[in-house]
């Protein structure tokens, strides 16, 4: 039988891969996406973005019901059926993965079952069920993905010391969490078991929770959590861990205690990139620390091989994948494309309050020399805010003075995650702040928020 031959072979289904294989399918390309899993969709489909905020979804209608009284509507106290909530979890997560398998049969898409790796630049062998086969392409991406870090003196057992793969699974909420990593994953899983009745403790080694944010959206989540009991130490390091009767004692340094006991310890501490046995070393791929390099238009130094998403050394996010996707195969199909502009990365945390931002952070415009000027607008003067009884958080707007360019906007408050998308246009425009303040935006809405923190920016925030 003769071998079959492809335009392009993906290695891995996640929102790198599947989004590349769908661009390649509308291109005309013939293109295959290798997948081991059972199910498309990788890490974010199936054990990170979508089930982790499904079950965000629960923790706030949860928290909802429990304020219904100050909305004037009277009912009984609610309880959580934690096994119903994965069930529905999982629902919404197999929803997604079927939605791509048909995407891809709609783009023409081959999907490959088993282990991808390469074995020359234009072939992938494909280790499936019934046995190994070679398939040739004229170019690849790699879009392995990454996998929950583990560190040595706490490495996860899936039973007191979970990883974020295992917490997404538990069918019991425990009574107490100690949460190790303060960045997105941690903050939002301390969020989700808080709203679900958990005593929680969350601990970051760095000064301050969510380090990549600006420091005010920092401190002010810091103060939310703590209204929320969400016990917050930052600035200290676990030195060691070890079982107990009831769970887990961690032994810590540099913060207020020295032991924190727990029936469970999350340890979200970030991910590495899936890089090992896939051919790299072979092929002479370069690679630092453990991450495939790549110039701007996500060719590796072998140029038909390229590689995309958490593999190398962008932002470990889902729409970077994508847009990582989307501009290799414009590439490799001869289109025109730019690079991409890594300073207009939305980050969004959907913890409650959620934290969201794009651009720079007001420390670091500084940094780069930009003569800055900030306008800030709170929730609480907000009419909208008021009426859905969410007035907690801020939008800060970073501007640069000489020319009014718009260089960063951040968001702590109510659909944070919602409301950045006006700022990524903005940014991706090359907008100024004058352009922002003068769009009209609806009455009442929270988006209002965003316009207020521009005329703030102005020295001329209305409603403050």
């Amino acid at each position: 039988m003769a071998r079959e031959e492809f335009d392009l072979i993906i290695i891995g289904s996640g929102p790198g891969g599947y989004v590349a294989g769908i661009r390649a399918g509308q291109l005309g390309m013939k293109v295959a996406v290798v997948e081991k899993d059972p199910k498309v969709g990788g890490t974010c489909t199936l054990r990170g973005c979508i089930p982790t905020k499904a079950l965000l979804h629960t923790a706030e209608v949860l928290d909802e019901i429990r304020d219904a009284e100050a909305l004037g509507i009277q009912v009984a106290a609610p309880t959580l059926d934690i096994g119903k909530a994965q069930d529905r979890k999982q629902k919404v997560v197999d929803a997604n993965s079927r939605g791509i398998d048909f995407l891809f049969k709609k783009n023409k898409v081959t999907t490959l079952r088993g282990f991808g790796r390469l074995t020359s630049p234009h072939e992938v062998e494909v280790e499936g069920a019934d046995g190994k086969a070679i398939y040739g392409a004229k170019n690849v991406i790699i879009a392995t993905g990454s996998v929950p870090r583990d560190i040595p003196i706490a490495p996860a057992d899936g039973e007191r010391i979970l990883n974020s793969d295992h917490i997404l699974e538990l069918r019991k909420v425990p009574a107490s969490l100690a949460v190790l990593g303060a960045g997105a994953v941690g903050t939002e899983f301390a969020s989700l078991y808080a709203s679900f009745g958990t005593q929680v403790t969350l601990i970051e080694m760095l000064p301050r929770i969510l380090p990549i944010e600006d420091e005010e959206s920092s401190a002010e989540l810091q103060r939310a959590l703590r209204k929320r009991k969400i016990e917050v130490m930052a600035g200290t390091r676990m030195s060691s861990v070890e079982r107990t009767d009831t769970g887990v004692r961690l032994h810590l340094e540099g913060g207020k205690k020295d032991t924190v006991e727990a029936e469970l310890l999350l340890s979200a501490i970030g991910r590495r990139p899936v890089t090992e046995n896939i051919g790299l070393e072979a092929l002479g791929i370069e690679t630092e620390r453990g991450y495939v390099k790549v110039n701007p238009l996500m060719q590796t130094n072998v140029p038909n091989v390229y590689a995309i998403g958490d593999v190398v050394n962008t932002p470990w996010l889902a729409h970077v994948a994508s847009a990582e996707g989307i501009l290799a195969v414009e590439h490799m199909a001869g289109l025109p494309v730019k690079p991409l502009n890594y300073d207009r990365v939305p980050s969004c945390t959907y913890c409650d309050p959620e934290v969201a931002s794009v651009g720079l952070t007001e420390a670091k415009a500084r940094e780069r020399g930009y003569d800055v000027v900030v306008g800030k607008f709170p929730f609480s003067a907000l009419g909208k805010a008021r009426i859905v009884g969410k007035t907690e958080g801020f939008v800060k707007v970073v501007r640069e003075k000489k020319y009014d360019e718009v260089l960063g906007v951040h968001i702590v408050g109510v659909h944070a995650t919602d409301l950045i998308a006006e700022a990524c246009v903005a940014l991706q425009m090359e907008g100024t702040d004058e352009e922002l303040l003068r769009t009209m935006h609806a009455h009442p809405t929270l988006s209002e928020a965003v316009m207020e923190a521009a005329h703030a920016a102005h020295g001329a925030a209305i409603h403050i």
